[in-house]
């Protein structure tokens, strides 16, 4: 017997569960779905506001409040209120360390390429963890405008998103209670969003320039036959608005003779620097000057020096738009038509250059802040099985391959190759008798493996062993439609064969997830927390170990006090090792961390002075 459902809201029956759209974005998230007249729409939940702010903020019980009511903890609590977490997804320290000093918020570099951790309420937070926070909240308004369940999403990721991004984004959906359908690329849902009405008959070329809060994406797309069709995509996942409000903030810090040593130490400032920019920046499109005041100072600045300051990013996205046109074989007379998504376009200085590039005025007459959601419902509509004339052909953004001999890119799929797909390439053993290889799956552009992303690593054991050359070994690439990669390596002499799901390497897995996500529901968290003191243990082991060992082979370059303070924070966390508190682990990790890291770079001062002298230090 088949379940039917009747939803309170709009009275119309359901025979299956709905299915939203989600933008969950750098600034601003928000859900849609498809109405009972088959239109999409953004869902405005008790007067809230359609869009809920990417804010999360943590009381001293660690308790999260989401959107609005965090964001009034910008200025008043700004250690503990996370923004612009979407910036963080699938990276490490080592991605972002450019970045800490306009987040109020502490960011933990534990000098691995781990994901990033965030301290707020004296606990740790990933980004995936902070992600489904909003998500839960956007999944909460959602069930309480519609008075239904929402358990099912598609949600949308910038086209440039690699894949640890993309993967970071699914697990935070898992982590909030969300199946997620498909991982949608958001040009290509805002495409959706003003393809509907398109005559049938009707051929277009698309170009989608998509200027957030935090991220920047360009795509071009061939629209026929009610056929989405991304011919290319280019873009750059740390620029948008936020840069824009970043620049403002320079010049107020240079213009009034700030100190920013002073402005570190004081984040409520810092915050109130912040948001004033962003105030500043969204009045400048309508007015020529901005002059108010807050504090003893006045925040002043005119539309023509605005532009100035944001010209430089802004001709990076044009050369983004360049560079897709180019990998496309496209000119600029080639687009029939512009489209502008993200709150940032409604710069008119962006609307104005981006005008100039392509020869025609771009398309913003659907809201820019909706425009993705809207499209992510029509995805998901379409998925319901509701939509048979609608067919979008995704592409990856970067490039896939292995690591071969010299550090070498061996790319196997190929940056803008259609999704899904499937891709191979032979190899063989370099040595007599290799019973064993190693295959290491990287993303990017460059031929050096050590300059592109690291996403996997895995063993083909027990190839029989003979001389090299004569193994034949199929290594083959399966990307599906969400951009989720799966490895599969084969001897075909022998049959041997490993398969994998590509993980990032520091991303959270399935399995993981789904244990996180039983222990919320039954409230067993003793094995969840037990696995994260068993990480926790094992990164303050390893530091205490490095630490101890750079004692060893170069005390005689710090003074007694440096040496002493060392070993105490050592036995410090070495202490905290024999409890089962994760986050007094990770405290005295960082704080080891923090002290002992201008020790390192001092040392590297000395090395390279020495080498210039032909001198010689341990390493």
């Amino acid at each position: 017997m088949a379940k039917i459902s009747i939803n309170l809201a709009t009275g119309s029956l359901q025979q299956e569960e709905l299915i939203v759209g989600i933008d969950l974005g750098t600034t601003n998230s928000l859900v849609a779905f498809i109405n009972p007249e088959k239109q999409p729409q953004a869902i405005n939940d008790t007067g809230k506001g359609l869009l809920v702010p990417s804010v999360v903020h943590f009381n001293e019980h660690g308790d999260a409040v989401v959107g609005n009511e965090a964001k009034a903890f910008l200025t008043t609590d700004p250690a503990n209120t996370i923004f612009s977490v979407k910036r963080l997804l699938g990276r490490s320290y080592q991605d972002v360390a450019d970045h800490q000093d306009l987040l109020s918020y502490k960011i933990i570099d534990d000098n691995t390429d781990a994901l990033v951790k965030i301290r707020a309420a004296n606990r740790f937070y990933t980004p995936v963890e902070l992600s489904a926070e909003i998500l839960k909240e956007l999944k909460h308004r959602a069930e309480h405008a519609l008075k239904t369940p929402v358990n099912r999403a598609v949600i949308t990721v910038p086209a440039y998103f690699n894949d640890s991004q993309r993967q970071a984004t699914r697990d935070a959906g898992k982590l909030a209670g969300l199946d997620v359908l498909r991982i949608v690329n958001e040009p290509t849902a805002a495409s959706l969003a003003y393809g509907i009405g398109l005559n049938p008959q009707e051929q277009k070329t698309i170009a989608v320039y998509d200027l957030g809060g935090g991220t920047f994406d360009v795509s071009l797309l061939s629209i026929q036959n009610g056929i989405f069709e991304v011919l290319a995509t280019n873009g750059d996942t740390f620029l948008g608005g936020d840069d824009f409000d970043r620049a403002i903030v320079d010049y107020w810090i240079e213009k009034n003779d700030l100190d920013r040593s002073v402005l570190q130490e004081d984040q409520v400032q810092m915050q109130t620097l912040r948001l004033q920019a962003e105030l500043a920046k969204k009045a400048l499109s309508t007015q020529n000057l901005y002059n108010e005041k807050a504090g003893d100072i006045w925040y002043s600045i005119d539309r023509q020096t605005f532009e100035s300051l944001i010209s430089e990013n802004l001709e990076r996205t044009l050369n983004s738009c360049r560079l897709a046109l180019s990998d496309a074989g496209l000119t600029a007379a080639d687009i029939d038509e512009v489209i502008l998504v993200g709150g940032s376009t409604r710069t008119p200085y962006v609307k104005r250059k981006v005008e100039e590039l392509f020869g025609r005025k771009p398309q913003d007459h659907i809201n820019p802040d909706e425009v993705v959601a809207l499209g992510a419902a029509i995805q998901a509509d379409v998925l319901a099985g509701n939509r048979s004339d609608i067919l979008l052909l995704d592409v990856t953004p970067l490039s896939l391959g292995i690591e071969t001999m010299g550090g070498l890119m061996d790319v196997i799929i190929s940056r803008n190759a259609k999704i899904p797909t499937k891709a191979g390439r032979q190899y063989t053993t370099s040595v007599d008798g290799q019973v064993n290889m190693k295959i290491a799956v990287f993303q990017g552009e460059r031929d050096l493996v050590q300059e592109n992303r690291k996403l996997a690593e895995f063993e083909l054991k027990g190839i029989p062993a003979m001389p090299a050359g004569l193994p034949k070994i199929d290594i083959n690439f399966i990307l599906n439609a969400d951009g989720i990669l799966t490895v599969q390596a084969i001897e075909l002499r022998s049959g041997v064969k490993q398969e994998i799901e590509v993980k990032p390497s520091y991303g959270l897995t399935d399995d993981v997830v789904e244990k996180m996500l039983i222990d919320s529901v039954t409230h067993a968290k003793e094995d969840v927390q037990q696995r994260m003191v068993i990480e926790a243990r094992g990164e303050g082991e390893q530091l205490a170990y490095t630490a101890e060992r750079f004692l060893e082979k170069n005390s005689q370059f710090l003074n007694e006090e440096e040496i002493e303070h060392t070993r105490l924070l050592i036995a410090q966390l070495r202490q905290s090792l024999q409890t089962a508190d994760k986050d007094t682990i990770l405290k005295h990790t960082d704080a080891l961390n923090e002290y002992t890291r201008p020790f390192a770079e001092r040392v590297m001062d000395i090395a390279i002075s020495s080498a210039m002298k032909g001198k010689k230090i341990d390493e």
